[in-house]
């Protein structure tokens, strides 16, 4: 459960804005000359996104990152004139100046990334999904438990204008009992061209990466370019779209709706719009059961995008419609729109109300705890019940089954 509501964070935006450049609110926080200094770890595309957000938020310094691929480097250092860069990621976290570590890593090592940076003592702003698996959502969680950490999950959506408006209605009764949740996200590529898919650069080589790092574990049948640009095609890297997409609205309703994990999963689906090797579905229909008499559905599609993205809360007093175009992959940028519409038979009174408040900066909301010491707006309780949901439906889809919470609790999956 979301322990600081966006509604308290909008709240205060003057005086978190005003923290970023009065040195003396913050002092003895966040170390010299009150910046709060930050390193990455991961710095591909969705990384240098981030990096971007980074340094765009006042009283703040990039200092170094991390990866494994050295063409991150100087694609890092345009953002960032002036850092440091290693290979390995345990070097930035021997920097004693260093507060804060994002880390943008391929799904399938972000607990190492997540544990390894607990547990140096640096406060945490971890990419979605949490984690590539429930038996490292459970690590994560129980280290993130033992800490003292500010620690921020990727769901960017949980600091967006239409979950607090949403938030706002839920709290106010007017939505009335929810029983039914629908989702859905859609997208469409040229003909030939799947959806992810990118052709590795020319210095994508064994000499520039360092493959046995990036493989964390999995069986090494020698390094394949491909395969690293495109890992999230692979169950052994990715957990495809449901911890890609699905997991971002997962998330909003679970946060909206205060729910524990789902007690079950179905999936079904496949690839069925590219047949290009890869190994996750691109077409997906996925149901979770909830306790307390509640059933959410979400579905995707990568061969048409008409419908964009959205969800909607069914509740017995009104519905409340989030509707979004179709989202880029990596900036997660789209038009959206939260709405809600009376159901008559029971506020026979109420009125339509359209959201109208603002989106914050989800970077400077972590950034904002980590002077604070505060709960950011997608804490690590949210990724990880999130994490299970997801992880759910995958085990279901592999296993072509209805799974539980204990069976999925249970399981150990294998590379």
């Amino acid at each position: 459960m979301i322990e600081n509501t966006l509604r308290d964070f909008l709240k205060k935006t003057a005086a978190a804005s005003a923290a970023f450049v009065t040195p003396k609110l913050a002092a003895g926080i966040v170390g010299a000359n009150d910046r709060v200094r930050l390193a990455m770890i991961g710095a591909g595309s969705r990384g240098q996104e981030l990096l971007k957000q980074v340094v765009a938020v006042p009283g703040t310094q990039l200092v170094a990152i991390a990866d494994v691929y050295t063409r991150r480097f100087d694609e890092a250092k345009q953002i960032a004139p002036g850092i440091q860069t290693f290979g390995d990621h345990r070097r930035v976290l021997d920097m004693k100046d260093i507060d804060g570590v994002l880390v943008a890593s391929p799904l399938h090592i972000h607990a190492v990334h997540f544990v390894d940076t607990v547990a140096a003592g640096k406060d945490l702003y971890a990419e979605k999904t949490m984690t590539w698996s429930i038996p490292e959502a459970e690590k994560c969680l129980a280290a993130a438990r033992k800490s003292d950490r500010v620690i921020q999950i990727g769901l960017q959506h949980q600091s967006g204008g239409p979950f607090a408006d949403a938030k706002e209605w839920m709290s106010d009764g007017i939505v009335g009992k929810v029983t039914q949740v629908d989702s859905w996200m859609s997208r469409n590529t040229p003909h030939g061209q799947g959806q992810w898919v990118r052709r590795p650069a020319a210095d994508c080589t064994a000499q520039n990466v360092n493959w046995p790092s990036f493989l964390n574990g999995r069986p090494d049948k020698g390094f394949d370019a491909y395969k690293f640009m495109n890992w999230r095609l692979y169950w052994m890297f990715s957990g495809g779209n449901n911890t890609e997409n699905m997991i971002h609205q997962i998330a909003w309703i679970m946060a909206l709706l205060d729910l524990a994990p789902p007690s079950a999963a179905y999936m079904s689906g496949g690839v069925f719009s590219e047949k290009d090797g890869r190994e996750v579905p691109d077409t997906i229909a996925v149901t979770l059961d909830f306790p307390n008499d509640l059933v959410v559905t979400w579905q995707s599609t990568f061969s048409n995008r008409r419908y964009g993205l959205g969800q909607r809360i069914l509740g017995s007093d009104g519905t409340i419609e989030y509707i979004a175009g179709a989202t880029d992959m990596v900036s997660g940028e789209s038009e959206e729109k939260v709405q809600y519409y009376p159901e008559t038979v029971n506020r026979p009174d109420g009125a339509v109300l359209t959201g109208k408040s603002p989106t914050p900066s989800h970077m400077a909301n972590w950034i904002d705890c980590i002077r604070t010491r505060k709960t950011p707006n997608s804490p690590v309780e949210l990724g990880y019940r999130s994490a299970l949901a997801a992880h759910m439906a995958n085990l279901s889809y592999r296993q072509k089954r209805r799974i539980t919470l204990e069976e999925a609790k249970a399981f150990r999956p294998e590379f």
